[in-house]
C-alpha cells in the first residue's frame, strides 16, 4: 500500500493506472475510520481494480463553531485498518495542497442542499462539493463509494457529478450500525455511555415510522409527530429536524406517494447525529 501526499503525485499516479486499462475505485473520508468506511472500502473493491483512498478532514465543510479543531484524527490507526482492507493507496494531502494561498473557487448545488442539514448548516455542501470535485480531479475515479448515512450528501455528489457531466459512476452503500443500533460515526467517539440511550432513539424512532409507513400511514405529518413525540421523550435529545422528503429532489412531502426518505437530525450530547430510512425499502437495525 502506497501513500501520497502530494496532489500532482496522486494526478500523475491516476493517470498511470488510466493508461495501462486499469479501473480506479475511490473512498473518499475524513479518516478515524470505523466498520462503515470498511464496509465502504470492501464493496469498492469489488469494482475495480485499484482501491484508493482518501484521508482528508476538509475545513471548507465545518461553519463557525463547528468542530474542525476537534475532530478525531488518528493516521496510524486509519493506515493500519486501510492496509488490513486492502487498499492500494492512501491519497493524505495537507490542507496547503488542497487548497493553497489564493484559493478562491467553490462548487455550490443548489437545490438539493436547501433543506436538511443545509438549512442549520449553509456552507457545509458547498464545502463538500468543493473538496470531492477536487478530489475527484485528483483521484481520476471510474466509481466513488459513499454511505447512506449521509444521505443528502450522497444525493448532492450525484446531481453534481449528473449536471458537471463528470464521467464516473456515484455507488451508495447502506448504513453500517453498531450493535445496539446507532449509525456509525466518527462523531460516535464524542457519546458519553450515560448519552447511548438517547442516541439510540434516532433509529428507533426510524422502526415507528417504518411500522407506520407498512401499516398503511401516507401523511408525513402523522409520521413525523409520532416519531419526534418518541425521540423528544428521551432526556437529552435536541431535535435539529425530523422530515420526509422526497428521495430525489430532497423536498418536503405532505403525502408519501413516490419514493420519500425520512430524515433526522439531533444532537445528542457534543455531537449531532444524522440518520435516514427510504421507505419502502430494508431497515434492518438491532
Amino acid at each position: 500500500m502506497d501513500i501520497i501526499r502530494n496532489c500532482r503525485e496522486m494526478q500523475l499516479r491516476a493517470e498511470s493506472i488510466r493508461q495501462e486499462g486499469r479501473r480506479i475505485a475511490f473512498v473518499p473520508t475524513m479518516g478515524y475510520l470505523h466498520e462503515g468506511h470498511l464496509n465502504l472500502m470492501r464493496e469498492a473493491k469489488k469494482l475495480a481494480d485499484e482501491l484508493v483512498v482518501s484521508i482528508f478532514v476538509n475545513p471548507t465543510q465545518f461553519g463557525p463553531g463547528e468542530d474542525y479543531e476537534k475532530y478525531p484524527r488518528d493516521f496510524e490507526r486509519d493506515e493500519a485498518l486501510a492496509k488490513q482492507e486492502g487498499v492500494d493507496i492512501i491519497f493524505y494531502p495537507s490542507v496547503d495542497d488542497m487548497y493553497p494561498p489564493g484559493y478562491q473557487t467553490y462548487v455550490t448545488v443548489e437545490e438539493v442542499t436547501r433543506n436538511l442539514c443545509g438549512m442549520s448548516r449553509p456552507v457545509h455542501f458547498r464545502g463538500v462539493a468543493t473538496v470531492c470535485t477536487k478530489l475527484f480531479n485528483i483521484v481520476k475515479p471510474h466509481t466513488a463509494v459513499f454511505g447512506k448515512k449521509d444521505y443528502q450528501q450522497l444525493v448532492t455528489i450525484r446531481r453534481m457529478t449528473a449536471d458537471l457531466n463528470m464521467d464516473m459512476e456515484i455507488v451508495g452503500v447502506d448504513i453500517t450500525r453498531e450493535s445496539d443500533g446507532i449509525a456509525m460515526s466518527s462523531r460516535n467517539a464524542y457519546l458519553k455511555q450515560e448519552e447511548r440511550e438517547a442516541a439510540l432513539s434516532l433509529s428507533r424512532g426510524l422502526k415507528i415510522a417504518k411500522k407506520l409507513y407498512d401499516d398503511g400511514e401516507r401523511g408525513a405529518s402523522v409520521i413525523i409527530r409520532a416519531v419526534r413525540e418518541y425521540i423528544e421523550s428521551h432526556e437529552g435529545t435536541d431535535i435539529d429536524y425530523v422530515k420526509i422528503c422526497d428521495a430525489e429532489t430532497l423536498e418536503d412531502v405532505e403525502t408519501l406517494e413516490r419514493e420519500s426518505v425520512i430524515a433526522l437530525a439531533v444532537r445528542v450530547g457534543l455531537p449531532r447525529l444524522i440518520d435516514n430510512h427510504v421507505f419502502g425499502e430494508p431497515l434492518i437495525i438491532p
